[in-house]
């Protein structure tokens, strides 16, 4: 039978490299890597110090060394008073110069009635500046769905705010009041022929449009037809009303205007007359 001998020196040979293969993969990891060990430890200490720095300025930007102590009025309001704009700055200005939230200042300024813009910045080192750009009435409004009183400005919009001004009044449906400021605009300057001024405005929820004039008369319009558009219909009436009111010589509350061919007049005593304007004869209301 044969024996089997081991070779002690091949043994060792096996173990060195085993031993040597270790060391090498120690000597690869990463705490035998002094240069990796000192890069990372650099980018820790330098995160920590930019979260100490930000904790530090947000602690120092908090403490009462920069307050706010005026409030300074660039444009001179002519609706809002000082009082309203006491209030709302006590109410909406919290913090100091670097902390107080411009937006929510802004935001509560144009809660106030009359304001339809408002603009604030720091002015430094103590003072807010505000600039306020007030809602200019033309109209008061009633909406029509709802009854709900409110005022129209320059630009259409509907606000909310107390005012004992002559202007006109305005009744139609929500969503409807720049429309109206457009109609009012074009109707006034027609009706200036006839020495009148346009004091009420109406349209229904079915488009029908009806004038109120200073001197008492009432103007329906009706809703627009393409034969018979509502500007035609105003324009014949302005061009015949001076010799027509001359020969009637009597007071007129409405005119109705509703009618392709002519329009009929209902005198203050509620008699109705009936003018026409072509020889072709009345035809059905529109």
């Amino acid at each position: 039978m044969a024996e089997v001998r081991a070779r002690p020196a091949s043994i060792r040979s096996a173990r060195a490299a085993a031993g040597g293969r270790a060391r090498a993969a120690e000597e690869r990891g990463l705490w035998h890597r002094p240069a990796l060990l000192n890069l990372l430890s650099d980018l820790l200490t330098l995160c920590a110090a930019v979260a100490l720095g930000w904790a530090l300025v947000l602690w120092f930007l908090s403490r009462p060394l920069f307050p706010l102590r005026e409030l300074v009025v660039v444009t001179k309001p002519s609706q809002v008073t000082e009082e309203q704009l006491d209030y709302a700055a006590r109410m909406a200005v919290q913090g100091n110069f670097f902390t107080v939230d411009l937006q929510a200042v802004r935001e509560t300024f144009e809660k106030l009635p009359w304001v339809r813009k408002a603009e604030v910045r720091r002015r430094w080192p103590d003072a807010l500046e505000l600039r306020i750009e007030e809602h200019d009435a033309v109209a008061y409004w009633t909406v029509s769905d709802s009854g709900d009183a409110r005022l129209v400005n320059r630009q259409g919009e509907v606000f909310i705010a107390a005012s004992n001004a002559d202007l006109p009044q305005f009744d139609g449906p929500q969503g409807s009041s720049g429309w109206l400021l457009a109609r009012y605009r074009d109707y006034s300057a027609m009706l200036q022929p006839l020495g009148v001024r346009l004091v009420g405005l109406a349209l229904s929820a079915r488009e029908a449009w009806q004038l109120q004039l200073d001197n008492g008369m009432t103007i329906v319009l009706g809703r627009e037809q393409e034969k018979s558009p509502l500007v035609e219909r105003l324009q014949r009436f302005i061009a015949v009303w001076p010799g027509v009111e001359r020969e009637i010589d009597i007071e007129i509350r409405v005119a109705d205007l509703r009618y392709p061919g002519g329009f009929a007049l209902t005198p203050a005593d509620a008699s109705v007359l009936q003018q026409p304007v072509a020889p072709a004869g009345r035809k059905g209301k529109q």
